[in-house]
């Protein structure tokens, strides 16, 4: 995020010197689809829907409307200022080092029909085990509630990747999807050969089977199928396909895929005190096919939060003499709390199909949305920029807080 905080306020620069919408600037930058969509490393930007994505945000946010009137209430203010900031993001998904891109799992179908499942993810509250558990669920086609996810334990799955990279949910439920379609094959084999059919036509859905023309409940075809001396549990494993980096040439593929997003963030800055309130924010992010979208939702909104503190007020300032961190207790170190979400916080997601074989075409969810709030930090610059009536760029520091804010204003109204 250091860099790509860097290229935003680059491009915003760059607008002001042209006197340009820095969403204008950002457009013209985009990758093509069918031509210049190769980046600097030389992989093929697949999937690019970022163009689309920005129509749509822009559209429902309003904010060629509010870029007007943002400019009206500069003009009759002395004291606040508004001000108003678009920002992307394209996030490349995967490890860099390749042999992290694998995963493994375990499902256990037991008589009763319950199913116990465990892989090499690790629940920190981002849902991961709950995706884990729908994607069992739905390829068995049993209730939720009959599947549940213990904690991750080396000695059932042994090897685990880090539950980073924004890669848990992609690896760990492939790794579960396979053992559970191995499950499945094997009950629906069982299934044909009592019952007649054939194993390709026995339908798994409802917590029921269907069977040539007969109907179970999934725990009595298991218990069958369990007296039959059927196989009730699998391993499962899954390596992320197509990906290959070269270091010393620094050229190859090293992500599976991109997921895109964009937020459009208004702030008001009180000039004469460097305080500052974010107005309202508009979020639309891609996801892919989202397996849960209010955990996607939440994802986005903490990220974006989190985000914004990072930019703002969560300042690392150590002891000149010392060297020790001051700010180190949440009564200098600034999170933001309840009271910083803006009043008015629209989250939605995209909606578009990963084009590549990710679970049932998702897209991940963790890191990339932690870019979006770069609005909020522009559109204090703006506000600051609107002190000098946009004729000098502010020499904004971030993290942007009141001193930082008082600073660059000063700057900007010394140069007149």
């Amino acid at each position: 995020p250091q860099g790509a905080i860097v290229t935003e306020v680059i491009l915003d620069s760059i607008a002001r010197r042209l006197g340009r919408d820095a969403l204008d600037v950002r457009r013209a930058n985009y990758y093509g689809v069918d031509e210049r969509n190769t980046t600097p490393y030389g992989q093929p930007v697949k999937d690019n829907v970022i163009a689309a994505l920005t129509d749509e945000l822009v559209a429902t946010s309003g904010y060629r409307e509010r870029r007007a009137l943002v400019a009206e209430f500069n003009a009759r203010e002395p004291w606040l200022k508004r001000g108003l900031a678009f920002t992307p993001v394209k996030f490349g998904i995967s490890f860099n080092v390749r042999h992290l891109n694998q995963a493994g799992a375990l499902v256990h179908v037991y008589v009763d029909g319950s199913i116990l499942v465990n892989h090499g993810g690790t629940e920190m509250g981002q849902g991961i085990n709950t995706k884990v558990a729908q994607v069992v669920a739905h390829e068995l086609g049993v209730a939720f509630s009959r599947v549940r996810v213990t904690a991750t334990d080396t000695q059932k799955v042994a090897n685990t990747s880090a539950t980073a990279a924004s890669t848990g949910s992609d690896l760990n439920g492939k790794a579960a999807q396979n053992a559970a379609i191995t499950i499945r094959k094997r009950l629906a084999e069982f299934a044909a050969c009592t019952f007649g059919g054939v194993a390709a036509d026995v339908r798994f859905e409802k917590d029921t089977v269907q069977v040539h023309d007969q109907l179970f409940p999934f725990h009595e075809l298991v218990r069958r199928a369990y007296e039959d001396r059927v196989q009730l549990w699998s391993d499962g494993f899954y390596a992320t396909p197509g990906l290959r980096w070269d270091p010393a040439a620094t050229k190859g593929q090293p992500f599976y895929y991109f997921s895109y997003g964009a937020a459009v963030s208004e702030v008001v800055v009180d000039t004469p005190t460097g305080e500052w309130r974010l107005l309202r924010a508009d979020v639309l992010h891609d996801v892919g096919r989202s397996l849960n979208p209010a955990i996607d939702i939440g994802q986005v909104e903490g990220a974006f939060i989190q985000g914004m503190g990072w930019l703002t007020t969560e300042e690392l300032v150590w002891h000149p003499k010392t060297g020790k961190l001051v700010t180190h207790a949440p009564s200098t170190y600034k999170i933001p709390t309840a009271n910083d979400c803006p009043p008015v916080f629209n989250v939605a997601l995209f909606d578009n199909a990963n084009v590549e074989d990710s679970i049932h075409r998702r897209k991940a969810v963790g890191e990339p949305p932690l870019l979006l709030p770069f609005s909020v930090f522009l559109a204090i610059r703006d506000a600051v920029s609107a002190t000098g009536a946009h004729r000098h760029d502010p020499p904004l520091r971030a993290p942007a807080t009141s001193e930082a804010i008082l600073d660059a204003i000063d700057a900007v109204r010394a140069k007149g």
